[in-house]
């Protein structure tokens, strides 16, 4: 599973190289066109072979058919084609070079030689050729300014989702996110975790709507959050400042909203007594992994609306106080996972995949689960999907 520093270094690399038209969309990260332990001949091997291929064709069959028979015209074709799948200027040259010389042969096979039927397939060559040009050095320029565009895009989701150690105070951590079109804009989901002195916290939670407006409100959304967790003792009171910030950001009468749940898991010195709290507003219920137990969700006492819905003097949402013994997890997700469909229409069974999934360290088990979830929905996600694994180990 690729998280979104991994994606940044990969579209910077494709940058560096002067080819950004060689990324991919996979709609997780930018594919590579070799995988590691095989060799693939991707389109972009075999494609600039196409026209040399389509020059070969037309010059034998224009030998097998009789003289009278004239597909002359048709070796236009040739620099078209090389300019559709062609990334550098001078390949349409190339071609239009050497179809123009079979056009010659094929006229002095047929004594046409500068005839007027000889000068039109010249005409149109030359013609698609500059056109064809034209065509591959604008499609360059529109690939270039779209990779940098790329790049700033996954840099600036970087700066808000930033790079989780592997460990925090008491827990080890893994996170796993997916965004349905990586290579087109910004996800709606957001995650953090947090080490204060009343232990790990961790937030998870997903903006309605996509692009910029849904990172506006993620930021506003992960500012208030890294700023109250290590103001406020009480995890409800932490939610609350989010609103209230999030309700300060958002434009009057906008009708966006936040699901999120937030967990706290206390530090040694918070005493043995201590136990695992929970908030949630609005969002999936995160889930317990205890070894040898099928998955326990941690539901909220009363549901609570996401936030955005009520004024923020309203939220009040409940905490839950569940117990924790070491070597156990929670699985914070977002609905993009549990909503993933298969091709007859039918939802992801996180809990019961859960159950196979969850032995091994946290990366393993966001990796199974990644792999399994594309099983599960044949390759690709309608929605952006992400996963926090805090794994209790003081």
């Amino acid at each position: 599973m690729y998280t979104m520093h991994r994606q940044s270094r990969y579209l910077r690399d494709d940058l560096s190289t002067g080819d950004p038209s060689d990324v991919l969309c996979t709609g997780d990260v930018p594919a590579r066109h070799a995988p590691a332990g095989g060799v693939v001949l991707s389109r972009r091997a075999w494609a600039p072979f196409l026209p040399w291929a389509l020059l070969v064709v037309l010059v034998a069959v224009d030998a097998a058919l009789p003289v009278w028979v004239v597909i002359a015209p048709a070796l236009a074709a040739v620099p078209a084609l090389a300019a559709a799948v062609g990334r550098r200027v001078w390949y349409p040259v190339q071609l239009g070079v050497v179809t123009a010389a079979a056009s010659f042969i094929d006229a002095f096979r047929t004594d046409e030689v500068l005839l007027a039927s000889h000068l039109a397939t010249l005409d149109a060559v030359a013609l698609t050729t500059v056109i064809g040009c034209a065509t591959v050095w604008a499609r360059a320029r529109q690939d270039r300014e779209l990779a940098q565009v790329r790049v700033t895009a996954e840099v600036a989701q970087q700066v808000l989702l930033r790079p989780l150690p592997a460990r925090l105070g008491p827990a080890r951590i893994a996170v796993d996110y997916s965004a349905a079109a990586a290579c087109a804009r910004i996800g709606g989901d957001l995650y953090d975790v947090v080490l204060t002195r009343w232990g790990v916290r961790a937030l998870i939670g997903d903006v309605r709507g996509k692009g910029l407006p849904a990172v506006a409100a993620a930021s506003v959304v992960l500012g208030a959050f890294r700023e109250a967790a290590h103001d406020e003792h009480c995890p409800a009171e932490v939610v609350r400042r989010i609103a209230v910030s999030l309700n300060r950001s958002l434009p009057p009468g906008t009708e966006e909203f936040v699901t999120l749940a937030m967990l706290c898991l206390p530090t040694p010195q918070c005493g043995t007594s201590a136990a695992l709290q929970v908030v949630n507003c609005g969002h999936p219920a995160p889930l317990m992994l205890q070894p040898g137990r099928a998955p326990v969700p941690l539901d909220p006492p009363d549901p609570v609306p996401p936030l955005g819905v009520l004024p923020p003097e309203d939220v009040r949402p409940p905490v839950l106080h569940h117990p924790v013994r070491q070597g156990d997890a929670v699985l914070l997700y977002t609905d993009g996972i549990t909503e993933a469909r298969d091709g007859a229409g039918r939802f992801y069974p996180l809990p019961e995949r859960l159950a196979t999934l969850q032995a091994g360290d946290p990366e393993h088990v966001l990796s199974r689960l990644h792999a399994d979830v594309r099983a599960h929905t044949g390759g690709s996600l309608h929605d952006d999907a992400a996963a926090l694994l805090l794994r209790y180990e003081p």
